[in-house]
C-alpha cells in the first residue's frame, strides 16, 4: 500500500504548489519547532529543487558542508516517491556511505521524529557485499573462521523444509572481523552463476534483493551498484530476471561528482589468468570425451603465454598496481587464437552437456565465463578506444575499460524522464559544472551554488608545512601526540598508508590506530567514532565521512591526492590539451576540498587541517590556497 502524502492536497493546489507550501511549513515552522537550525542556505536550495522536479531535469546542487543539503533532497525524495508511488533511489559513492546516511541518529531518524513519519528506506547493497554458500562451503575446512561463519548462518539456509520464515541475512557488515582479503575468499564475486544456483533461494543476496525491491519510499545503494543496474538491465531482462533495482521516480547521486569513476568501473570488463585454470580444472574431473580434456589443456597452455606476452609488453609504474598494456602484434595473434580455440570448446561443451556426464552449475558457470572472455578478447583484440591494464595484484588480471562514459550514459540514463539530482560540496571548478556534465554527457542541467554557513576563521585552523617523504611520518606522529589521537589521517593511496603504518609499528602511541580494510569499513568508523581518543587512517573516505565532535579534532592530509599514474588517467591525460590543468589538478583540488570537509561538521566543531606538502609540491600552493575556506598558516 502506497504511504501517505506528507501534506494535504486539495482541488484547488496542484501537487507541486502543494509540495512548496509543505516545504515553506517545514523550514520556517516544523523543524525550527523542533530544535533544528533555520538556514537560508537550505531554503534556497529547497526551492531549486523544486524546478527541477517539476520539470524532471537535471540539477548540479552544490551546496557547502552543514548546509543541511541531505535533509532537503530527502523531503523532495519522499514526497514524490509517494506522489508517483515510486520508491526513490538514492545512490551513495561507496557502502560505507550507505551506512552513513541510515546510520542511528543520522538524517532520515531525525526526520521521521521531527515530521511524525514512518520512512520506508531499504539498502540495497553491492553483490560482493554478500556471502555467497557456494565459495563458504568450499572454504570450511580451510579456516576455522569459515567454519564459524558457516554455523551462525540462519536455520533456514541448510532446512530441507520448504520457506515459511526468512529473512535477509549475508551483508558483509555481520561478519566485521574478517579482513577484506579474507571476505573476498567468501563473498560473491562475478565467476558465480546465481542464476542456475540451487541454493539461490536460500541466499542472503536473493533475499536482500527481494526485501529492498518492496520499498515504498527509499532505497539507499551506492553508485557502483546502481550502475550495475544500468548495464545489466536489459541482459537480466532477456534471461527472464529482474533488473537488480526497480524504477524509480527520482534519482538522488550523492557526492555526484564520483559518478563517471562508478559508470567507468561498471562497463569494466576483466580476465583473470587463474580463473580460466580454476574453472576448467573443476570440469576435467568429469568423465569427459578425450578430444574435449585435450583441447581444454591446450587453451590453458595458450593462456599462459599469451598472459605472459601481456606482462612482458606491460609498462610498469611504481605508484600505482596497474600495468599499462601495449599491444604487440605477437599479443594480437595470440589473442586471436586464444579465441578460436575457446570458440571451439564451447561447441565441445555442448556435446558434454547431451550426455549428462557434467555437472550441470559447474557448466553452466563455464560456459558464462567462456562467453564473458570471448567478448573481452574480442574487445581486447579489435577496440582502439578501449583502456587496458594488468593489475599486478593476485595472479594477474587484465581489465579492459571505455575510455569515455558519456554517450551511454546519456543514452540509457538521462534521457530518462525522471529528475537526477546531483547533491555534494564539490561540483564545480572555479564556478564552472562543464567538467562534470561533459564526462557525464548531460546536455541540458540546472544548477546552483552555496557556500558553507560555517564561520570558519573562529573555527578552523591550517597548516601547511613543506617536508621531506621520511619527514612527513615524524611530524605526523607528533601532531597524534599532541591531540592525544582525535585525528583523521588521509592518505592518496593504499600504499601511502601501508607505509605509514609500518613506521607507526615500533612507536608506542596511547591510543588505537583503526586502518581501512582491516575489518569492514562501517564498523571501523564506528569505533573510531566512539572512541574518543583514536586515530582512523584512510585512502577512500575523502567524501561523505561525517564525524561531529570531539572524535574527529584533526585532520591529517599525509599527501596531495594526485591521481595516480595509471591506464585510466593516462588516457584521460592523452586526449586533453593541457592534462595537468584539465585532468590532475581539477581532480586533486575537488578531492582536497572534500578532505578539508570532514573537519567541521556543526557550528560546535573546531580543529586543525595540516595538509603536508613536499618541494616538489611547494609550486601548487597558490592553486591550493584559492580553494581553502580561511588563509593558511
Amino acid at each position: 500500500m502506497r504511504g501517505k502524502l506528507p501534506f494535504i492536497l486539495s482541488r484547488e493546489q496542484t501537487f507541486y504548489e502543494a509540495l512548496n507550501d509543505w516545504i515553506g511549513d517545514v523550514f520556517y515552522d516544523i523543524l525550527p519547532d523542533k530544535g533544528f537550525d533555520l538556514r537560508d542556505e537550505q531554503i534556497f536550495m529547497a526551492f531549486q529543487l523544486t524546478n527541477a522536479y517539476k520539470n524532471k531535469k537535471v540539477m548540479f546542487a552544490e551546496a557547502g558542508v552543514g548546509t543541511g543539503k541531505t535533509i532537503v533532497y530527502l523531503l523532495y525524495a519522499l514526497a514524490y516517491a509517494r506522489y508517483t508511488g515510486k520508491p526513490a533511489i538514492i545512490a551513495c559513492a561507496d557502502e560505507t556511505l550507505i551506512e552513513q546516511l541510515v546510520k542511528k541518529g543520522g538524517d532520515i531518524e531525525k526526520l521521521e521524529h521531527a515530521l511524525d513519519l514512518a520512512i520506508d528506506v531499504r539498502l540495497a547493497k553491492s553483490r560482493d557485499q554478500y556471502l555467497c554458500l557456494q565459495k563458504l562451503d568450499a572454504e570450511i575446512t580451510s579456516d576455522e573462521k569459515y567454519f564459524d561463519v558457516h554455523q551462525s548462518l540462519p536455520g533456514f539456509v541448510e532446512s530441507p523444509q520448504s520457506l515459511k520464515k526468512y529473512y535477509s541475512y549475508g551483508d558483509r557488515k555481520e561478519y566485521s572481523h574478517l579482513t577484506d582479503n579474507e571476505w573476498m575468499k567468501i563473498g560473491w564475486d562475478s565467476l558465480q552463476d546465481c542464476f542456475s544456483c540451487s541454493k539461490r533461494h536460500r541466499c542472503g543476496q536473493t533475499l536482500s534483493r527481494d526485501h529492498y525491491r518492496h520499498s515504498e519510499d527509499l532505497i539507499v545503494c551506492s553508485h557502483d551498484f546502481y550502475m550495475e543496474h544500468i548495464w545489466t538491465k536489459e541482459s537480466r531482462t532477456r534471461e527472464g530476471q529482474l533488473p537488480l533495482l526497480p524504477e524509480a521516480s527520482s534519482v538522488i547521486f550523492d557526492e555526484g561528482h564520483l559518478l563517471e569513476f562508478a559508470a567507468q568501473k561498471a562497463l569494466t570488463y576483466r580476465i583473470q589468468k587463474n580463473s580460466l585454470e580454476i574453472l576448467l580444472e573443476r570440469l576435467s574431473h568429469s568423465d569427459m570425451r578425450e578430444k574435449t580434456l585435450t583441447l581444454m589443456e591446450e587453451i590453458l597452455q595458450k593462456n599462459d603465454i599469451w598472459f605472459q606476452e601481456l606482462g612482458n609488453s606491460a609498462e610498469s609504474n611504481h605508484e600505482s598496481y596497474r600495468k599499462n598494456v601495449h599491444k604487440s602484434e605477437r599479443s594480437t595473434v595470440l589473442g586471436k587464437q586464444l579465441v578460436s580455440l575457446i570458440e571451439k570448446l564451447t561447441e565441445e561443451l555442448v556435446f558434454e552437456a547431451e550426455l549428462y556426464v557434467v555437472d550441470e552449475y559447474q557448466l553452466k558457470i563455464v560456459e558464462e565465463y567462456l562467453e564473458q572472455m570471448l567478448f573481452s578478447l574480442k574487445l581486447f583484440n579489435e577496440d582502439q578506444k578501449g583502456i587496458q591494464w594488468l593489475e599486478t595484484t593476485g595472479d594477474g588480471t587484465l581489465v579492459i575499460m571505455p575510455r569515455l562514459v558519456e554517450d551511454i550514459l546519456e543514452a540509457q540514463v538521462f534521457n530518462q524522464k525522471v529528475p537526477f539530482i546531483f547533491s555534494s560540496a564539490t561540483l564545480s571548478t572555479k564556478g564552472e559544472f562543464n567538467y562534470l556534465s561533459n564526462s557525464l554527457g548531460i546536455e541540458s542541467f540546472d544548477s546552483f551554488s552555496v557556500e558553507s554557513p560555517f564561520d570558519y576563521e573562529q573555527k578552523m585552523k591550517i597548516s601547511i608545512p613543506t617536508l621531506a617523504d621520511q619527514e612527513k611520518h615524524e611530524h605526523a606522529y607528533q601532531q597524534l601526540l599532541t591531540m592525544n589521537g582525535k585525528s583523521l589521517i588521509l592518505f592518496s593511496s593504499k600504499k601511502s598508508m601501508e607505509s605509514f603504518r609500518n613506521q607507526m609499528i615500533d612507536k608506542r602511541l596511547p591510543f588505537d590506530l583503526y586502518f581501512e580494510g582491516d575489518e569492514e569499513i562501517s564498523v571501523t568508523v564506528e569505533k573510531f567514532q566512539n572512541d574518543v581518543q583514536s586515530v582512523l587512517c584512510s585512502y577512500h573516505l575523502w567524501e561523505g565521512l561525517d564525524i561531529p565532535g570531539e572524535s574527529l579534532s584533526q585532520v591529517i592530509i599525509f599527501d596531495l591526492p594526485f591521481p595516480p599514474s595509471d591506464p585510466v588517467f593516462d588516457a584521460k591525460r592523452r586526449h586533453s590539451v593541457d592534462p595537468f590543468h584539465e585532468v590532475d589538478l581539477p581532480y586533486m583540488l575537488l578531492r582536497l576540498r572534500q578532505g578539508i570537509g570532514r573537519l567541521i561538521r556543526t557550528h560546535e566543531d573546531q580543529g586543525t587541517v595540516h595538509l603536508l606538502v613536499n618541494d616538489d609540491e611547494n609550486q601548487h600552493l597558490s592553486s591550493i590556497e584559492e580553494i581553502l575556506p580561511i588563509t593558511a598558516r
